[in-house]
């Protein structure tokens, strides 16, 4: 190893060996590392010469300069009044050595006095890194085993290096280097600098895969996780060559296998090969298919009192006959646990039983259901959770400390932590407690950042161009409060809001949170007027049960029709000036999804009631039910990204009595009917075609989503739609009509249908680092006269 400052002179540590006759014998250094070897270093060796037989009367420590005289002695296994004895005295140098404190150690006799001189280990004075790139010196700093203050050793600099090594191959830097250098300072003292040259990332060029016949190497490179190299990659991992996760890789084959039925699939080998240049791996999966099963007979017996096997056949997730899927016998397992569980039962166990005939070809299923060993959660351990306090991540737990375990119930509490959308990874795994009938939740969490300073820019159809900013934290001080403000500066619809949610107020089971807003629209295009409101509203929620919750609000809002075209129908003309909105509404949801981020599964329930009139200028009641039913197609495809979504709603509003205004009523288009301009779809004023609104409205939609035809790294899926709705009851009354100037008392005729309006296309999502971008195409629609119609819908948004 080379010192800074001093001719490069090589540490040289000697060891004695005391044997029959005193000779030099050379320990055997460390074989070189595995990633690349090691500076060569001198072995070790010591020194120890003082002659047998006779009486030690003292011992001399000599060249010890911060370690105590005494400390040097309670090492040694001899002591004054001892007998110079040649087996002591060589353990007494092996002990002083395997200090690690000492470069050097000598024994020798002055009479009767043993004498040892030493020579101290430097100490760390400071450890530093130059070069590096990829990985920091906070990343670096807390793996390293040197730390100032600490004692210097060659083999812990060595073991330092190989593993800063092991650092940058995990990141797929495998052609980086480390050379370790000491620099000597004065009071036996050094820096270490260890120079890192991060080279270019390791990639993977090549993945083959041999022995496949029932699916070509295209379609079995998408379902692992490993990817070949290719230029869209550069905000992926995916392509760089990491060992845990082509174990994972081994894994994902196999399950796919199951799930097409090859029972007998295995993964024979699968090897890694660094290219001579060491700048790409090349992947080799040698695979053995096996045949194809179909599944033969399924049985469900119970053990259980009062429970028949027969009972929990509605929980199967297959027929006789079917392709043998192993993903669906799993979750068949799941739903009867799930199922027996909901009936009362607290301890279940469901064992499936698969007997295969290979002559057949046929697997022949049985599901035993019967009691589970008693087991409850005795302690639950959370980690990982460096901001997010312990309580936000224990309250979404499905049980407590003291309940009977309940896999179901932990499955949901790793959802719920998942959908908080504060971690990256939520792990909960199960151990032994301190009896038999016990067990252990540990919970493991990798946070990631949940403030957002965001500066973004985009288009979309309803608002134009735009510009966002805002500063958003969802897990204030780690308490899982959300606050935010955000501004957003758009051609049609510009806002400013600032809002605050806390999901557990008073650490109990309420949702309480509270908005302050202005928004500003520019409506022309659909609408002949601007629209400005500014209010605030306060929220109050809680849950009923897991799936079934309710949300109240009450909401005071300003609003100001004005700068309305002077061609303008009479009812638009009629909404100018301000009107004051107080309100109160209420949101029940019963909510069954799989996942409410990313639903694939399920179904959601919500019916609203706004009621105004406590209060302000304007007195009705608007009720609205909506609904959504996601229906997995993985059966059928194979894939667990095919779904439909049937989704409708219908809404309608009642007038108490005073004056009814255009903007309180519910408009089609846009959102909730593509294919059409926001508000676009309905009735209109026979003058000028302006859109009027309705009391009643109803839409719905069938959505059938799908991967699209291209790698899944590029984050695209496709969709088709057919959305369908109407509008209806347009009509004003008298008062209205008699406000009329140009014709009082009369009302201005409106062309209103009740016929549907639908419109059916395609779309394309893409998650993007950036942001999400979607875009509509609807070239196919059934409109009516006076309907505004808008086939390509694109919006677009990011945060940086």
């Amino acid at each position: 190893m080379r010192f800074r400052g001093e001719t490069s002179r090589l540490i040289r540590i000697r060891a004695v060996r005391l044997l029959a006759a005193c000779m030099l014998l050379p320990l055997a250094s460390n074989p070189a590392t595995a990633q690349r070897p090691a500076a060569p270093q001198r072995p070790p060796t010591a020194r120890a010469q003082p002659a047998v037989g006779g009486t030690i009367e003292t011992i001399k420590i000599e060249g010890n300069e911060r370690i105590e005289t005494g400390t040097v002695q309670s090492y040694m296994l001899v002591q004054p009044g001892d007998p110079f004895d040649a087996d002591r005295l060589d353990r007494s140098l092996k002990t002083l050595y395997a200090t690690g404190l000492f470069q050097d150690v000598r024994l020798t006799r002055d009479g009767n006095t043993l004498v040892v001189r030493v020579i101290e280990n430097p100490i760390v004075n400071r450890v530093a890194f130059e070069g590096n790139h990829k990985l920091s010196d906070d990343q670096l700093r807390p793996e390293m085993q040197l730390r100032p203050r600490a004692v210097f050793t060659p083999a812990l600099a060595d073991a330092d290096r190989q593993h800063i090594l092991d650092l940058y191959a995990k990141r797929g830097y495998y052609d980086a280097t480390v050379n370790p250098q000491i620099i000597r300072l004065p009071q036996n003292r050094v820096d270490v600098v260890f120079e890192v040259n991060d080279g270019p990332s390791t990639l993977i060029s090549s993945i083959a895969v041999v022995g496949n016949k029932a699916f070509s190497e295209d379609r079995l490179s998408e379902v692992i996780n490993s990817r070949e190299e290719r230029w869209w990659r550069f905000l992926s991992t995916s392509d760089q060559y990491d060992p845990e996760r082509l174990n994972f890789d081994k894994e994902l084959l196999r399950r796919f296998y199951l799930k097409s039925g090859y029972v007998d699939f295995q993964v024979v080998d699968a090897k890694a090969e660094l290219s001579p240049d060491r700048k790409s791996f090349f992947l080799t999966f040698t695979v053995n298919e096996g045949e194809r099963y179909h599944v033969g007979k399924v049985a469900i017996t119970s053990q259980l009192r009062n429970l028949n096997g027969d009972d929990l056949r509605k929980d199967l997730q297959f027929s006789p006959g079917d392709w043998y899927d192993g993903d669906a016998v799993g979750r068949t397992a799941d739903a009867i646990e799930e199922d027996v569980h909901n009936r009362g039962y607290a301890f279940v166990d469901v064992k499936p039983r698969a007997d295969r005939n290979p002559a057949k070809r046929i697997v022949d299923l049985t599901y035993e259901v019967g009691e589970g060993p008693r087991v409850y959660v005795e302690r639950i351990d959370i980690s990982g959770n460096t901001r997010t306090k312990d309580k936000v991540i224990r309250r979404e737990f499905r049980l407590a400390e003291g309940d009977a375990f309940n896999a179901e119930a932990v499955r949901r509490s790793r959802q719920r932590l998942t959908d908080l959308g504060y971690f990256t990874n939520v792990d909960i795994n199960t151990a032994p407690g301190s009896a038999p009938d016990k067990a252990i939740l540990t919970t493991s969490v990798s946070e990631k950042a949940t403030g957002e300073l965001t500066l973004g820019g985009g288009f979309s159809t309803d608002a134009g161009a735009l510009l966002d900013v805002g500063l958003a934290e969802r897990n204030l001080v780690g308490t899982g409060i959300n606050a935010s403000i955000n501004g957003v500066l758009a051609q049609k619809r510009s806002s400013i809001n600032l809002s605050v949610t806390d999901p557990y107020f008073l650490d109990r089971n309420l949702v309480a949170g509270a908005d302050v807003f202005l928004i500003q629209t520019s409506n022309l295009g659909t609408e002949v007027y601007d629209e400005r409101r500014e209010g605030f509203s306060l929220r109050l929620g809680y849950e009923f049960n897991e799936h079934l919750r309710q949300v109240w609000s009450y909401s005071l809002v300003n609003r100001d029709v004005y700068n309305i075209y002077s061609g303008a129908s009479f009812f638009i003309q009629d909404e100018a000036g301000t009107t004051l909105l107080s309100q109160v509404s209420q949101v029940l949801t019963l909510d069954y999804r799989d996942s409410k981020t990313n639903p694939h599964s399920g179904y959601l329930v919500e019916l609203g009631t706004d009621v105004a009139g406590l209060g302000g200028d304007v007195d009705f009641i608007r009720n609205n039910v909506n609904g959504a039913y996601y229906l997995p197609l993985d059966r059928l495809t194979g894939s667990s990204d095919w779904g439909l979504k049937f989704a409708a709603g219908a809404g309608y509003l009642y007038n108490e009595g005073k004056q009814e205004r255009v903007i309180d009523r519910f408009f089609l288009g846009g959102d909730n009917l593509r294919g059409f301009e926001t508000g676009g779809a309905g009735p209109h004023a026979v003058q000028g075609g302006d859109p009027l609104g309705g009391r009643f409205i109803w839409t719905g939609t069938t959505e059938l989503r799908f991967p699209l035809p291209v790698s899944a790294d590029l984050g695209l899926s496709g969709r088709t739609f057919v959305d369908v709705g109407g509008l209806t009851q347009s009509s004003f009354e008298s008062g209205t009509c008699a406000r009329n100037v140009a014709d009082p008392g009369v009302c201005p005729a409106i062309s209103s249908s009740s016929a549907p309006r639908v419109g059916a296309g395609v779309g394309i999502s893409w998650q993007t680092s950036f942001g999400l971008i979607n875009v509509d195409l609807t070239p196919f629609v059934i409109k009516q006269s006076q309907d505004q119609t808008q086939i390509f819908r694109f919006g677009f948004g990011t945060r940086f």
